[in-house]
């Protein structure tokens, strides 16, 4: 099934049609939810639609991004990394290994630290007279994996 509904309403509300190339990415982000780099997104689609090249992915993927279809984040490294948008989604929290590169979702917060944030976004609003309408928090450190490997040498 391609993309959520809610993408390709968005898609033809702003006068695009929804092509192979852009079929072909969405369905990507739908089947895997991990952040994929361009280039991965790019192996993905190439395994069953080989005619879509490199710089077509590219610009499918700058398209989706200019109309909010996915997100895209760097975290550091050098590489752009996207995901799919929710149409619910506004905030977006990653734990971030500096070591191997994986990246957690982190998406529910407890009570404490959802307050603690929604007073850091008020404080900020009040101050600057800003109206927020979405934010991102990296977290960066050492996962998990990495530690217990550390740990074993």
């Amino acid at each position: 099934m391609p993309g959520p509904p809610w993408s390709h309403q968005r898609l033809r509300n702003r006068g695009f049609r929804l092509t192979l190339p852009r079929q072909a990415v969405l369905n990507i982000f739908n089947q895997n939810p991990r952040h994929l780099t361009a280039e991965e997104v790019f192996f993905l689609v190439h395994r069953n639609y080989p005619g879509i090249g490199l710089a077509t992915v590219y610009r499918t993927l700058n398209l989706l991004t200019q109309m909010r279809l996915i997100h895209k984040f760097n975290f550091g490294d050098g590489r752009n990394r996207y995901e799919l948008a929710s149409k619910f989604k506004k905030k977006y929290h990653h734990l971030v290994c500096v070591q191997c590169g994986k990246i957690i979702d982190y998406d529910s917060p407890t009570e404490k630290e959802a307050d603690s944030i929604k007073e850091i976004e008020k404080e900020l609003v009040n101050k600057y007279k800003f109206k927020i309408n979405s934010y991102q928090i990296h977290f960066y450190g050492i996962c998990k994996d990495c530690q217990n490997k550390q740990g074993g040498e």
